[in-house]
């Protein structure tokens, strides 16, 4: 028997603590919760600016492309997707093939194919690889596309773009086989020994290639802007944890009193 006055092992000072604990852990919970919330409405924020340029550039009318000399200091975020112009050559003696399944930025693509990345000299004699355009499986020969082989110097029209990062499960190229798994322009002019070209590469818009292979095409910003969803999602699942903690805190301590 417990003598007068004191709290008997489990009794009501055992449950005061155990809310208390869990009041703590759920007090953390909840900002951690909160934390995730607001940083997806940074998300959303940073994913509207980043659709509000990517739609202005693709469309603005097309600018010469920058000088050589100012190629070590083009920064991507300043130029991606800037759409350019310049005269050029192609040497389709040295395209390579990207693998693809699809682009978000090309709707018009979809299925199992290729990008074809392609040298082209410019007048002065540097080098920008551009990427043509698709060509689905079946067609990545190109004996089966030779009236898409043009010759002599064209107007190249198409956007500015940088190499992409390589993600954690994307196959290792295939340099013996021509085959590449990015797009990833510097990688391939290495393979090929092309020396120096530009560090960044043209996605085709125009000319479209005879035959209609590989298919060049105009980008289109579509890119999903889901954050706002992910926000209340995360704000939801802290305002349900607090109300699960006050429930079972409230019953507790009500059975402590009775």
């Amino acid at each position: 028997m417990s003598a007068v006055g004191e709290t008997p092992r489990g009794g009501r000072g055992g449950r005061a603590g155990g809310v208390l604990l869990a009041g703590l852990l759920s007090v953390a919970g909840i900002a951690v919760l909160i934390a995730l919330g607001v940083w997806q409405l940074e998300r959303k924020s940073w994913k509207e600016g980043l659709i509000a340029t990517l739609t202005e550039r693709t469309a603005a009318a097309p600018r010469p492309i920058p000088p050589r000399e100012s190629w070590e200091r083009l920064q991507p975020a300043d130029l991606e997707f800037r759409r350019v112009a310049f005269p050029a050559e192609f040497l389709h003696e040295h395209e390579a093939l990207v693998h693809s399944s699809g682009s978000a930025f090309r709707p018009d693509v979809s299925g199992p194919g290729y990008w074809v990345f392609t040298p082209a000299r410019l007048a002065g004699g540097s080098l920008v690889i551009v990427n043509r355009g698709f060509v689905p499986e079946g067609r990545q020969d190109a004996t089966t596309r030779a009236q898409g082989q043009v010759k002599g110097s064209v107007e190249i029209v198409g956007a500015m773009r940088w190499p992409e990062p390589r993600g954690q499960f994307v196959p290792a190229d295939n340099p013996g086989g021509n085959i590449w798994y990015v797009r990833d322009h510097a990688a391939i002019a290495g393979a090929k020994a092309l020396g120096t070209v530009a560090p960044f590469y043209v996605e085709l818009e125009a000319p479209p290639a005879p035959g209609g292979f590989p298919r060049a095409g105009k980008l289109a910003v579509s890119l999903a802007n889901n954050h706002f969803q992910y926000a209340l999602t995360w704000f939801g699942l802290a305002a349900g944890l607090f109300a699960v903690f006050a429930i079972w805190a409230v019953g507790r301590l009500r059975s402590g009193r009775a």
